[in-house]
């Protein structure tokens, strides 16, 4: 921490304060930074476990990969690991993460008890919902624009060594939304209870619904870090398929080939796969191809010598009500050239609701996720920009790690504006803090 207060102190006092990282799970072009970033080197570990408690104390910039790794020997985990390895605990919670516990567990930042927050005054101040809760309740999908989290304290719950999965088969999208609400609802499938619920959409007439359930049944257990691909392996016919694995290997099981983005660098390809080191088959390795990727605009070059268009950039992920979910995926499926599609829904575990991402209390949501191209159109953004539209008339919410087109007033109305204003204000006056707006739509 105090590595990070010296090269706050050591910036000149007009300067733009950001974080200097090596990685990022943010995918939306932003301009180049001039002049140092705050020293995050000394905010990368755990900082303890407490197994009696149930609870660890972890430093902002610590990944879940180290995480989890920390957790796991006392049969523990994070109450939502996302799917990412190189996610940071602070970047899910000023961001927003999610995973297949979503259903019970509601977001990351439900499960944090207390955070200290480096705010842009240059103060350390720990937010809870006792202390600071202003704060506390308007740092989630604030982006590092109220502050950085230098530590938090999050809860932990109890897992069982392995994950037994069963993967339904759906030929209809509404029988699996049907059957997505039945299992949110109850919290069971055919009586047994459900740990995990996270489902793929191929096309209108192949989607399904993958079921974890844990377990410390011991026995043979699938590894897809090597030739075999897991989202491949969900496909089938009709009814149900039965898989195994560790909890770990559960957790990073979309990590190994970016979901299915892998294919865009040939790593689904048999013999390509046999030469790509396993230690690289990470969404990381993936992350840093597609940085140079759009850095050399590889993608638009080719598409030049084959007489075609260059491609919009469209990476995202949305919340839709439920009950609006079917009409939102016909619509997609209807008019944007993606699949799959990742589903994975959600009910937030406070009643109070977070400002900056107002989804409902009481109510489920269904992630949908999207990362692919698709030909551009008359106007920059036009696809990225249709979806957008979309989403809000079906009441949904989009999440700002990519590319955003809003006006600043349909910002302002969708992400807290009045809230986000005041804790502005508060927490970082002098505005060294680029603007939530700025960051998120200027792409600054």
């Amino acid at each position: 921490m105090e590595r990070l207060l010296e090269s706050y102190r050591a910036m000149p006092p007009a300067a733009t304060v950001r974080l200097a990282k090596p990685t990022s799970n943010l995918f939306r072009s932003r301009a180049p930074a001039h002049g140092a970033g705050l020293d995050t080197s000394g905010l990368t570990h755990v900082i303890a476990v407490d197994p009696a408690a149930r609870t660890a104390d972890v430093a902002g910039m610590c990944t879940y990969e180290d995480l989890v790794v920390a957790t796991l020997p006392h049969g523990l985990a994070p109450l939502v690991v996302p799917q990412l390895k190189t996610i940071t605990l602070g970047g899910a919670v000023t961001g927003l993460g999610i995973e297949s516990t979503s259903f019970r567990n509601g977001l990351p930042h439900e499960s944090v008890l207390e955070m200290d927050i480096l705010t842009g005054a240059g103060d350390i101040v720990t937010a809870s919902p006792r202390e600071h809760a202003d704060l506390f309740r308007a740092f989630p999908n604030s982006y590092g624009t109220l502050g950085y989290a230098v530590r938090l304290r999050i809860e932990l719950e109890p897992v069982e060594p392995f994950v037994a999965l069963t993967h339904l088969r759906f030929h209809a999208l509404a029988d699996l939304v049907v059957a997505m609400e039945d299992i949110v609802e109850t919290g069971r499938l055919d009586g047994v209870p459900v740990d995990h619920l996270d489902g793929v959409v191929f096309s209108a007439d192949e989607s399904y619904l993958c079921v974890g359930v844990q377990t410390a049944t011991s026995g043979p257990v699938s590894d897809y870090t090597r030739q075999q691909i897991f989202y491949r392996s969900i496909q089938h016919d009709d009814g149900a398929t039965h898989d195994r694995l560790t909890i770990h290997d559960y957790l990073w099981r979309w990590d190994t080939d970016w979901f299915w983005c892998s294919k865009a660098f040939g790593a689904q390809h048999p013999v390509i796969r046999r030469l790509w080191p396993r230690r690289l088959r990470r969404s990381s390795s993936y992350w840093k191809l597609m940085k140079l990727e759009r850095r050399f605009d590889v993608g638009d070059r080719l598409e030049e010598l084959r007489g075609r268009p260059p491609r919009e950039r469209v990476i995202q992920d949305v919340e839709v009500p439920i009950e609006r979910c079917v009409e939102f995926l016909d619509w997609f499926l209807a008019n944007v050239p993606i699949e799959p599609i990742w589903l994975c829904p959600l009910r937030l575990r406070d009643d109070d609701g977070w400002p900056l991402y107002p989804l409902r209390p009481k109510r489920t949501y269904v992630n949908v996720g999207f990362w692919s191209t698709v030909p551009v159109g008359s106007t920059e953004g036009e696809t990225n920009r249709r979806i957008e539209r979309r989403v809000s008339e079906l009441d949904g919410h989009k999440s700002l790690y990519s590319d955003s087109y809003y006006s600043p007033e349909e910002f302002d109305r969708l992400y807290g504006g009045d809230a986000y204003g005041a804790a502005k204000a508060r927490y970082d006056p002098d505005s060294r803090l680029l603007d939530l707006y700025a960051k998120a739509v200027q792409r600054r």
